[in-house]
């Protein structure tokens, strides 16, 4: 692999600087945690107190309950978990969500009284009206069953380590002693079910939360004022931010990113980087040397229309639309052959609403990069799904007979609308500029290869079939999503690219190459850029609105819509030399 020209500046642990005056809002580990909320509880003169500490999933809840029990030993303690439905009774009445298949669900309509039986949760509400002195009540769903409170703390959970904890058996989804199962199954079930209920209740309860707690790290509990964390969500969409990426390794995965990003060496590969996919990241909120770890999505629950803008906000709600993400293939292998759904069938089979389209944006590539785009010309479709599943048996599927083979280089850009077959080759490094519904691949053929976990990976023809636009053959690859890059516009010392994305797809990116600064607008949508030339940039506001931030190659960053106005110029070791950024943003009429 040739050598990356920059020394690795890459910024893994970002984070939003909450206002000073908060600073003091938050508590470092459990000893001091517990004495704030003694302190609080002794204050409030009543004859029964209710504490509530309402868990999202993925809590270790040994160690935050335990600490509970401890601080409180005198406490009337309930556990969320007594008022529950059996396993037995949930798996049945969850099944049509969770599904028989081994990566999709249903996208569920249920709430957070769906995990409970209702005349348990009836007792265990009159046992708290008789109460005198503290009670306590614990676990996901508490505020379900004690709507009513002195006190709220709200324990978060960011969704990367829930994977993490999945995959070390650490943890359970709601309501289900599953923590020995295959982390993929329990991913999908938190991906359909646990979280949809969760997020929904969460975002009832963020107006009411007296403090938050953080324990993503055992051990190292903190703990944040409601009003504390709603100042930092606050302060990021007024100002350019990134939220924490994190790295996976994969069966195909490459090399580039170790070096690019300053990555452990000795792992075997890194094939995925997350760097925006709010729903997944986190977000770091720094309270002075402490970093208060959240989902970033929280920040979208908190203020959507500041940062997606109304235009979005109206289309898509409190979801963040647009992804970014990195594919790394360089000394690895390919991607998976495969499809995204049409969003009739996304909607129909899964309940999203809008399906993943996406695109390849070339960051770097080997002379011998290419990717796989689209159907040879008179393609015959049943032979070619006779082809792919006989591949599931006989180990063996010509890709060149049926898909078009493409070369590639730096700074390309791969239009994927919904549909299309694709996928890339080995000796590329993409920046997955796309649609936020990231799990919806229907797999067709994986090279006979196994994953990491020494399993087949599962292969979707059945869904695959019925997606493919088999239209799409080389003449409308080179037409319509190989490198349709169109000059808008120029100025002294910039020049802005159109390079996609389809028509089909609702994202539109522009390409800026720089050596002066350029003006930006986010004209009613949230902006997302990575930094894919040039050491470093600054972001500044013509205004003073926000302070300058400086972002680093292979970066991403959201520029939020109430940011408004921006200038992005090269900064340090860049200055003097051409830079540049890939944009996207909603496409709309302003």
């Amino acid at each position: 692999m040739k050598s990356y020209r920059y020394k690795s500046n890459y910024d893994k642990y970002p984070s939003v600087r909450v206002p000073d005056i908060y600073t003091s809002y938050c508590y470092l580990g459990w000893k001091n945690i517990l004495n704030v909320l003694n302190q609080r509880l002794e204050a409030i003169d009543k004859s029964c107190k209710i504490l509530v500490v309402e868990c999202y999933q993925g809590v270790l809840h040994e160690e935050v309950r335990e600490q509970f029990r401890l601080a409180f030993p005198d406490a009337l303690f309930v556990d969320s978990s007594e008022g529950m439905l059996s396993e037995q009774e949930l798996n049945a009445k969850l099944q049509a969500d969770i599904t028989d298949d081994e990566i999709f669900g249903y996208m569920t309509r249920y709430n957070i009284d769906c995990y409970f039986d209702e005349c348990k949760v009836c007792d265990l509400r009159n046992m708290i009206s008789q109460q005198r002195g503290l009670v306590v009540v614990y676990g996901t769903g508490a505020t379900y069953i004690q709507p009513k409170m002195d006190l709220l703390v709200y324990a978060d959970m960011a969704r990367w380590e829930i994977q993490m904890r999945f995959r070390r058996n650490e943890i359970s989804n709601i309501g289900v002693e599953n923590q020995n199962e295959r982390a993929a199954l329990q991913y999908k079930r938190g991906f359909f079910v646990d979280w949809r209920i969760c997020d929904r209740l969460k975002k009832k309860l963020m107006s009411r939360w007296d403090y938050v707690l953080d324990t993503n790290h055992v051990g190292e509990p903190k703990m944040a004022t409601g009003k504390a964390v709603y100042a930092g969500l606050v302060q990021a969409v007024r100002q350019p931010f990134r939220v924490v990426p994190f790295f996976d390794p994969g069966p195909w995965g490459g090399q580039w990113m170790k070096e690019v990003c300053d990555l452990d060496r000795k792992a075997v590969n890194y094939a995925w980087c997350f760097d925006c996919v709010p729903e997944e990241n986190s977000l770091l909120l720094s309270f002075g040397d402490i970093k208060f770890e959240i989902p970033s999505i929280n920040l979208v629950f908190a203020c959507p229309r500041e940062l997606l803008g109304d235009p979005v906000h109206a289309r898509f709600g409190d979801e963040f639309p647009i992804r970014f993400d990195f594919l790394d293939t360089m000394q690895g292998g390919n991607l998976s052959l495969q499809v995204h759904p049409l969003t009739e069938y996304i909607q129909e089979k899964f309940g999203m609403h809008y399906t993943q389209d996406e695109s390849y944006y070339l960051l770097d590539a080997e002379n011998d990069a290419v990717v796989y785009l689209g159907l040879k010309e008179n393609v015959d479709s049943m032979e070619m799904i006779k082809a792919l599943e006989d591949a599931q048996i006989t180990g063996t599927f010509e890709i060149e007979k049926f898909v078009g083979e493409y070369p590639v280089k730096k700074h390309d850009h791969i239009l994927i609308p919904g549909g299309t077959i694709h996928c890339s080759g080995a000796n590329g490094m993409v920046l997955e500029i796309s649609a936020t519904p990231y799990i919806f691949t229907f797999k067709l053929w994986d090279w006979g290869r196994l994953g990491l976990d020494g399993r087949p990976r599962p292969i979707n023809i059945g869904h695959g079939k019925n997606v493919i636009q088999w239209e799409r053959t080389e003449s409308w690859v080179k037409k319509e999503i190989l490198n349709q890059v169109v000059l808008v516009s120029e100025g002294d010392g910039w020049r802005e690219e159109h390079t996609g994305l389809h028509e089909r797809e609702f994202i539109e990116t522009r390409r800026h190459w720089f050596t002066k600064p350029v003006l930006h607008h986010t004209d009613g949508s949230v902006n997302v850029l990575n930094l894919v030339e040039g050491e470093e940039a600054i972001v500044e506001s013509p205004s003073g609105f926000f302070e300058p931030f400086v972002v680093h190659y292979a970066e991403t960053f959201i520029i939020p819509e109430a940011v408004g106005e921006y200038t992005i110029r090269p900064y340090g070791k860049s200055e003097g030399t051409e830079c540049a950024t890939i944009k996207a943003f909603v496409r709309h009429h302003v």
